[in-house]
C-alpha cells in the first residue's frame, strides 16, 4: 500500500534557545540566559545564585517564591525569566542590603517573636509582608491574617508572624495574649 503523503518527514525539533536575561537585581544590575519556559524563581537560584527565593508548589499557591517585581510582591513560580527582563527585581538577601547590611525591623521582630520555624515559607512571606506594609502601614490582625492566607506554614500556626508583625507595626494582636518564652523553644 502506498504512503497517503508523500511530503518528507518533518525535521526534529531544534533544541529551545536560551535568551539572555538582565535584571536589576537587590540593586545590582545581573545578567544570565534563560530558556523561553524557564521560571523566575529557577533563573534566580540556579542561573543568578540567589538561593533565599524557594520554590514550594510550583503553582503560585503557597507563596514560598514570592519575590517583587518592580516593588509590587509576585510569584517568581507563576513568572517566566524572559518575562522579568529589564526589570527591578528584590528577593530577600536584598532585604538587609538595602538595611545597611542589618536586619529590617520586620526580620528582627521575626527573630524575637519566634515566628519562623523551618525557615522554608519565611524569605516569601518577608518579601510579601515588605510590598503590604509599605501600602498598609497599620493593618488590622484581621487584615494580616487575610494577607497572610496567601501563604502556606506548616511550623509555626502563624500566631508568632502575627505578633510580629503586630510588634513592626505597633498594632495589638489578639493572638498576643501568650508570648512563649525562649525555654518554650527547643
Amino acid at each position: 500500500m502506498p504512503p497517503l503523503s508523500s511530503s518528507p518527514p518533518p525535521a526534529p525539533l531544534a533544541a529551545e534557545a536560551r535568551h539572555p536575561v538582565t535584571i536589576v537585581l537587590n540593586g545590582r544590575r545581573r545578567s544570565g540566559h534563560a530558556h523561553p519556559r524557564l521560571l523566575l524563581s529557577d533563573f534566580l537560584r540556579h542561573e543568578l545564585g540567589a538561593h533565599g527565593t524557594h520554590v514550594g508548589c510550583e503553582h503560585g499557591v503557597c507563596g514560598a517564591c514570592t519575590v517583587r517585581i518592580d516593588g509590587v510582591a509576585s510569584r517568581a513560580c507563576l513568572t517566566l525569566a524572559v518575562q522579568a527582563d529589564g526589570r527591578r527585581i528584590d528577593t530577600v538577601e536584598g532585604l538587609a542590603d538595602g538595611n545597611g547590611g542589618r536586619m529590617t525591623a520586620l526580620q528582627e521582630a521575626f527573630r524575637r517573636h519566634h515566628a519562623l520555624q523551618c525557615g522554608f515559607c519565611t524569605a516569601g512571606i518577608l518579601m510579601s509582608l515588605s510590598d503590604y506594609l509599605d501600602r498598609n502601614p497599620k493593618p488590622t490582625e484581621e487584615e494580616l491574617r487575610d494577607m497572610l492566607s496567601g501563604h502556606l506554614c506548616r511550623c509555626t500556626g502563624y500566631a508568632g508572624i502575627v505578633r510580629a508583625v503586630m510588634d513592626v507595626t505597633g498594632g495589638t494582636a489578639a493572638s498576643q495574649a501568650h508570648q512563649p518564652a525562649e525555654a518554650d523553644h527547643v
